[in-house]
């Protein structure tokens, strides 16, 4: 599926990225998203909350880092199948419970997935007790233009699609202060997409399409009409 703001993505089959379909697309945010990072060869990456493997894919072939693709819910010998990269190790792991050693990553990516656990106070210093000093965390998550707080409520599209879920889709401002207040990191960038949205509802009707049934979010998307949809970049360095 092609799109002009993301050319690496663009390369890969359309097919084979909807048959691993488990939200937005996930090779726009990423290769948005490694645009704030330094991806460099022979690097050890986390792909945290991996998926079915596409952004694993993507990791290793985009930018010869070796990957370590950790996810809860997909069985790591199917991931192992759908990735087919020597320079990808598959494992089953719990966010909050990973087996590696402290220090052992030169960056841990996660996309789509941080807004289940990252939000909790302590799970920075957690995560970035993985990482070398002056490693790197980057993260792109479903975001919203403005805080619940700040409306009042949860807006009712998304309410009947999420519910309370939708507590955990942040501002990027929201996240800077976040995670520069524990001087654990310096933030590299904090920014919402401006085609956040546009990509999101983008996909899903692809996604409609492939399946030949219409997308859950796509009621969500269509009411939105980009008010309050989007998602975060995300980038930091461990001090």
């Amino acid at each position: 599926m092609k799109h002009d703001d993301y050319p690496r993505a663009s390369t890969y089959d359309a097919n084979w990225l909807l048959a691993r379909d488990m939200g937005p697309n996930p090779l726009w945010m990423l290769e948005d998203l490694a645009r704030d990072l330094d991806l460099r060869p022979g690097m050890r990456v986390l792909d945290l909350g991996s998926g079915k493997g596409a952004t694993s894919v993507f990791l290793a072939k985009e930018y010869g880092v070796q990957v370590w693709a950790a996810d809860l819910w997909i069985d790591p010998t199917d991931a192992a199948a759908n990735i087919d990269n020597p320079d990808v190790v598959t494992l089953k792991a719990e966010a909050h419970t990973l087996p590696f050693a402290k220090g052992f990553f030169d960056a841990i990516v996660c996309i789509d997935a941080y807004e289940y656990f990252g939000t909790a106070d302590n799970y920075l210093p957690y995560i970035t007790s993985f990482l070398k000093p002056g490693g790197q965390l980057g993260v792109a998550t479903p975001a919203m233009t403005q805080e619940v707080r700040e409306i009042g409520h949860i807006p009712e599209h998304i309410k009947k699609m999420v519910g309370w879920e939708a507590l955990a889709w942040h501002t990027a401002d929201w996240w800077r202060f976040q995670w520069a207040i524990t001087e654990l990191v310096d933030v590299t960038a904090a920014r919402l997409q401006e085609n956040g949205w546009a990509d999101w509802i983008r996909w899903s009707r692809a996604v409609s399409e492939y399946r030949g049934e219409r997308d859950d979010a796509l009621d969500m998307l269509e009411a939105d009409n980009g008010q309050y949809l989007t998602f975060a970049i995300l980038a930091a360095r461990k001090h």
